[in-house]
């Protein structure tokens, strides 16, 4: 799954507001008028249940309520108040704000809580909600043999909570504005790299602290999901440091990051780390190694196998059990859009290395196929591909801000058919669970 925050306005789960908080846009209010008591049945949006709530749930249910606020509270609180005051603020970005509300100065601060204490309420209500559901959604899926596997981007929102919060431990200067931003050189998806414009991490403050922050935060993602993938592993290494002012990432440097002290401090707090290393673009050794050392599979994209030659990571024959396989990802193309815009060299290439002269059945099915042969560990393939679609499912295309994250599953998509081909395939590659 794509990261589970709560957005900007150009809804990119990968900048969101908070690396803790559930986007509200995930709640179901029917399914919660049909269980609560307190919610009235046509309650559509957060203040009518808030509403029923603060009128009609009983003290079990507000003791309920009390006790998430306080077990959470070390991330909460800061979200909640910063949520309302960008409300406020006509949803400015925070460095944006009056200096006294941008700097955190506690006499305006405790004036602010005062003022939005009851926008504040509602917004612990929220996420008491998100939580609430997502954790009966993940006991669901237990019940029924299912893990969940999600994504942590590995850079938080310049305009977000914690940045705001916690200021000293990324790079922004004292107006809070970044000094250097996080990207990627020139690669395979932009002849100018991308520049995301994340703030980069001051890792000598998180190491002096023992990665307090990171702590809380692999905290928070393991409450969500069973399985993790680290977005951008490789700048847990070295990470690609632009200065703020500068359009593109084409000037930006590799600088050494503590990423062997941080994944060992992890490992100390959680034991085994349930970890897949996006290990994409630029590899080095050093990546490769930390990744191993630590027993962390890294990702083969098979999109990417037929650019090379033999010795092409993504070729199926060059897999290895330390490794998840994908047709793609969220950042490619759907593979039946991939398959329809190659060049007739590189088709002529996909035939002669998978099948021979004829494909024995149509994309996607062919490389869904592929991947599940894998002697990867695990074969993750995209809902796009399961459900044939072409390019106007696209998810999203890296280095671009318009037209992006707005696909969404319809569940009559899905047909018995399609289940029971996918299960038999499953089956027969042996990857159905015991």
């Amino acid at each position: 799954m794509l990261p589970l925050g709560p957005t900007h306005s150009d809804g990119s789960p990968y900048q969101c507001l908070s690396s803790h908080a559930g986007s509200p846009g995930f709640i179901d209010y029917a399914l919660l008028g049909e269980q609560a008591a307190w919610c009235p049945a046509d309650a559509t949006n957060l203040a009518g249940a808030w509403q029923g709530f603060e009128r009609q749930a009983d003290a079990e249910a507000k003791a309920d309520l009390a006790g998430f606020v306080s077990r959470e509270a070390h991330w909460l609180e800061d979200y909640a108040l910063f949520v309302a005051l960008r409300e406020q603020q006509g949803m400015r970005a925070w460095f944006d704000w009056p200096q006294a509300l941008r700097e955190r100065e506690p006499e305006a601060l405790q004036q602010a809580r005062g003022e939005l204490h009851a926008r504040i309420e509602q917004l612990y209500f929220e996420q008491y909600l998100f939580f609430q559901q997502w954790f009966a959604l993940r006991a669901y899926a237990h019940a029924h043999g299912v893990l969940l596997f999600g994504d942590m981007p590995i850079y938080v929102a310049h305009d977000s909570a914690e940045v705001w919060a916690q200021p000293e431990l990324f790079s922004v200067d004292a107006q809070g504005q970044c000094e250097t931003v996080a990207g990627v050189p020139p690669d395979y998806f932009s002849a100018t790299g991308q520049r995301w414009g994340n703030p980069l991490y001051r890792w000598e403050r998180h190491e002096a602290d023992g990665f307090a922050w990171w702590k809380a935060r692999f905290a928070t993602q393991l409450k969500l999901f069973d399985i993790i993938r680290i977005d951008h592993f490789r700048g847990l290494e070295a990470y690609w440091s632009i200065p703020a002012e500068c359009e593109t990432a084409m000037d930006g440097e590799w600088v050494l990051a503590p990423g062997e002290a941080l994944l060992s401090c992890l490992r100390e707090t959680f034991g085994a780390l349930p970890v897949v290393a996006e290990d994409l673009g630029i590899i080095t050794e050093e990546v490769t190694a930390l990744r191993q050392k630590h027993g962390l599979p890294g990702m083969r994209i098979l999109q990417f196998a037929f650019d090379g030659g033999a010795d092409n990571p993504y070729l199926p024959h060059n897999h290895t059990p330390d490794s998840v396989v994908y047709t793609g990802t969220h950042d490619n193309d759907t593979t039946l859009g991939w398959w329809e815009g190659l060049d007739e060299s590189t088709c002529a290439y996909v035939h002669d290395y998978l099948c021979g002269e004829d494909l024995p059945e149509p994309m996607p099915w062919l490389l869904i196929r592929v991947a599940l042969e894998s002697v990867a560990q695990l074969a993750i393939i995209p809902m796009q591909d399961l459900l044939e679609l072409g390019t106007e499912a696209r998810m999203n295309t890296p280095g671009t801000t318009i037209g992006n994250w707005a696909w969404q599953y319809d569940e009559t998509q899905c047909t018995l058919e399609r289940a029971q081909r996918m299960r038999e395939a499953i089956a027969l590659y042996g990857r159905l669970p015991g």
